[in-house]
């Protein structure tokens, strides 16, 4: 009877995982329409912590029963970095309050946009290893409400009234409807059902690195259908006005490329092919640069300006304090000092333009050491993954969007953060040894022994 409890409780938690993750991409519409209909806004923004608190005592009990059997979790040294990193998150947290460094509501804003990620990432790898059909489902999972949330960005731009999503409750007291480049409503920047252009630009990274996966190297089938899905992306992807998502996507398609290119001649046509691109766009750059959507495109601001500082002299400004406060703060002044979660602080918000440097100065070097850890350890296991299409489409987005966590706060969004690291988990729980990391990425259903 307990064993028939238990495995009705993981059937549950593991369909609670496949819905969150569905939901993701809508986080920000659902909750302000939720909050602006029904009232209580902040209690609605929390609907992923009180799903994933129940979630994560599942996982911890799961992991402690599975120990030194089947499955020896505490000898890997990913769950013992991200155990060693929620710990310590939670300690500088309490120092921080009990010094003054962050009031009760920074502190746990900052805990719950640091940990949840670190934390779903397990989560999704334990349902994932107890119910193997996650894997199965991932392109289902990930590409579904990516194509939603790529067609209303598209109507956003072409279609929809600019303000249409006032509609929702977008407002000065939610999120604006929408943003301009430099202030200029000439240039709309779309934001889908995300919390704006540059998180919406950031998650498209991701679909962005499955549909070009498909056409590098999945089913032929498949391939006509992502064709035109990656030009709908693309599309959306460019009217974001999001320089790093543009970066980062390029980057992660190059990256698709460079693996499935045999080594020896093939891949040094490809470098000097990549080569060619960089001087072409060298060019174009020269030729254009005094081109005023051009300048408005690239530089987020032209010769005509009006704004009396523009985003690039602020975004450097910030780079620079958020270097100097690593530097001279080996501790950091813990969750909720820095990042987003700041503007709830009493003191003056502290926005690096950095994820990296975020976490430096919240956790301080060990934290920042222990995060760049976990990310190095997952794409070890990545890397030796790669014959699945989910570990190369996660290793490639890993490209892209760890270049944009280097000029914004990537990581801190509620719908990459999540959606990305609980992919990761799914695709530790694949086995390594099944993938041939050269021909077919495909997942495949393993077959059932025959019967004695």
């Amino acid at each position: 009877m307990k064993k028939v409890a238990l495995t009705q409780v993981t059937s549950v938690c593991a369909v609670l995982v496949a819905v969150v993750l569905c939901l993701l991409p809508f986080h920000a519409l659902l909750t302000v329409w939720a909050g602006s209909s029904l009232g209580h806004y902040s209690a609605f923004r929390l609907w992923i912590e009180f799903a994933l608190v129940p979630l994560a005592v599942w996982a911890a009990v799961a992991i402690g029963r599975d120990a030194g059997r089947r499955r020896p979790w505490l000898r890997d040294p990913l769950v013992l970095l991200g155990a060693a990193y929620i710990v310590w998150q939670l300690v500088m947290g309490v120092f921080a309050r009990l010094a003054g460094w962050v009031n009760t509501s920074a502190l746990l804003t900052g805990w719950a946009a640091d940990l949840r990620f670190p934390a779903f990432l397990l989560v999704c790898w334990v349902a994932a290893m107890q119910r193997p059909w996650l894997a199965r489902c991932w392109r289902q999972l990930l590409l579904v409400p990516a194509a939603i949330a790529t067609g209303f960005g598209v109507l956003q731009a072409w279609v929809l009234p600019v303000d249409f999503l006032r509609h929702f409750g977008y407002g000065p007291q939610t999120i604006a409807p929408f943003s301009t480049v430099d202030q200029k409503t000439a240039y709309i920047r779309v934001q889908s059902t995300l919390r704006g252009p540059n998180p919406f630009g950031a998650y498209l990274v991701l679909p962005i690195s499955a549909l070009a996966s498909t056409l590098v190297r999945g089913v032929k089938q498949r391939r006509a259908g992502a064709l035109v899905f990656l030009a709908l992306a693309c599309a959306a992807l460019g009217t974001t006005y999001s320089r790093s998502a543009y970066i980062g996507a390029v980057l992660s398609v190059a990256y698709l490329c460079w693996l499935a290119v045999p080594k020896g001649r093939a891949r040094s046509w490809l470098l000097a092919g990549m080569a060619a691109a960089v001087l072409v766009f060298g060019a174009a750059f020269l030729a254009f640069r005094h081109n005023s959507q051009f300048q408005n495109t690239f530089f987020h601001t032209d010769s005509h300006s009006g704004s009396r500082t523009s985003s690039n002299a602020a975004r450097s400004s910030a780079l620079e304090q958020g270097v100097k406060d690593v530097l001279t703060q080996p501790l950091g002044h813990g969750p909720g000092s820095a990042g987003p979660a700041s503007a709830h602080n009493n003191r003056p918000a502290r926005i690096a333009e950095n994820y990296y440097l975020q976490v430096g100065q919240e956790a301080g070097w060990i934290g920042l050491g222990l995060f760049l850890a976990i990310n190095v350890l997952v794409a070890i296991k990545l890397w030796q993954r790669r014959g699945h299409q989910l570990a190369v489409v996660l290793l490639a987005s890993f490209v892209g969007i760890s270049f944009i966590n280097m000029l914004s706060h990537a990581w801190a969004d509620d719908t990459l953060g999540m959606l990305w690291w609980g992919f990761a988990g799914i695709a530790c729980s694949l086995s390594a040894a099944q993938g041939d990391g050269a021909k077919n990425a495909r997942i495949e259903t393993p077959k059932k022994k025959a019967s004695t």
